[in-house]
């Protein structure tokens, strides 16, 4: 079984460099406050490194 991620946006995208604003977007987020599960694998972490700061992260 594939580990899953809770991925809440926390920060606005706005005025963010745009490879930021990719990894928003890649990672599935849309808005401030919105969640999605993503799978854990190198490629998500990565993601979810560049933009810790406009993220929470919780493991399920």
């Amino acid at each position: 079984m594939i580990k899953k991620l809770k991925v809440t946006q926390i920060g606005s995208i706005f005025g963010r460099k745009k490879a930021h604003q990719a990894c928003v977007a890649g990672l599935g987020l849309r808005r401030r406050h919105h969640t999605v599960e993503v799978e854990d694998t190198p490629a998500t972490r990565g993601m979810i490194n560049k933009v810790a700061y406009l993220i929470k992260v919780e493991e399920n």
